[in-house]
């Protein structure tokens, strides 16, 4: 699938810029899928207001592969999208799916991930750390033609490999890339993209998304502006793809729109400004800064199971779970910014997600 040959409506979605939630896994006690609570998960993304699914990312857990659950938490992500009537009635979604490993394996989750109906891959180059940029071009290139691509700039901390302004000129040049969700919680190498982005010709074909999930608010209300050619281009990062959002996801939808109001109205004041202090705050919290990012996934989970969504924060690796002094993280930040957490939505309609 070309990227012209997207739905009109999901094209628009994605260029808009809108609230990606980067679907989480839900285990029962044996660490076997729950099929009921995935479901709830994805129902509540979908209430929350989210614009679209992330599945089999980084926050699902790559683990998946390896214990074969890619493709049933894909095609239940899926089910639920295409039967579920969100509270504001249907709406286009823009459906993106993780794409790992080397060449062949993310081939064949792009046939998987297409076949199933998702509209792009994330295609994640951790596994391909050893490979030179030739060689990197050569397998986003294979893979772009088997269905429209999302960049992904991962965050060495977690996998991911640092990657030059070189990198995403050549990467943006592939036909087929549609957006570039850019993660590397680093703001010398988020300009790198954007830049590569820019002297590539292609930042009215290729769409911006934070995964900074240490810097959401500034990386959405910033004009990044890139001398071409002797002009200035002016760029904006215009929605996120994040595990941030993966919890707390109504707060999310509520805080895109009103930048994006802001932009439009050109009206960025203090108190907009001073979110992104305390939305990194939280996210120290979540994603376990102080232990190097270990309980990253897990605090994600525990939110959840505080608010009933899950029963607990198992992963798949037994080794991932809460570090020392993070669930008292997590009550810090909760106290301090009730306005960021949706615990009264989720308490209004759990029991029907669950149902």
């Amino acid at each position: 699938m070309h990227w012209t040959e997207l739905p009109p409506a999901t094209l628009s979605v994605l260029r808009r810029g809108t609230v990606i939630p980067a679907h989480l896994l839900a285990l029962d006690a044996k660490r076997q899928l729950d099929r009921r609570r995935q479901r709830a998960l994805a129902r509540y993304y979908l209430d929350a207001g989210s614009g679209g699914l992330a599945v089999g990312v980084h926050a699902t857990q790559f683990a998946i592969r390896a214990v074969g659950f890619y493709e049933p938490v894909l095609e239940l992500a899926m089910q639920t999208a295409r039967e579920w009537v969100p509270l504001d009635g249907p709406r286009a979604l823009v459906m993106i799916a993780g794409l790992a490993g080397d060449t062949a394996q993310a081939r064949r989750e792009a046939q998987v991930a297409r076949g199933l109906g998702y509209h792009a891959g994330l295609l994640s180059l951790a596994a391909m750390k050893d490979a030179g940029e030739d060689e990197l071009i050569a397998h986003c290139e294979a893979v772009a033609a088997e269905m429209p691509l999302v960049g992904f700039y991962l965050q060495p901390a977690v996998g991911g490999i640092e990657l030059p302004a070189r990198f995403w000129w050549r990467f943006a040049a592939i036909d087929n890339v549609v957006a570039i969700k850019m993660a590397p919680f680093n703001r010398y190498r988020t300009l790198d993209v954007i830049r590569g982005v820019v002297e590539a010709g292609a930042e009215r074909r290729i769409t911006l998304y934070t995964g900074n999930d240490d810097h959401i608010v500034l990386d959405l209300v910033t004009p990044f502006v890139v001398r071409r050619g002797g002009a200035d281009v002016t760029v904006r990062i215009e929605g996120g793809l994040l595990g941030h959002w993966s919890v707390w996801t109504r707060r999310a939808v509520e805080l895109l729109q009103r930048i994006h109001a802001a932009r439009e109205h050109g009206h960025i004041d203090d108190a907009l400004l001073a979110l992104d202090s305390q939305v990194t705050d939280c996210n120290g919290a979540l994603f376990d800064v102080a232990h190097n990012f270990n309980g990253c996934i897990a605090g994600c989970h525990e939110v959840l199971r505080r608010q009933g969504l899950f029963e607990g924060t198992w992963c798949l690796d037994p080794a991932e779970a809460l570090s020392p002094g993070q669930a008292a993280e997590l009550d810090r930040v909760h106290a301090a910014y009730p306005e960021l957490n949706d615990d009264a939505f989720v308490s209004e309609h759990l029991s029907r997600w669950l149902a």
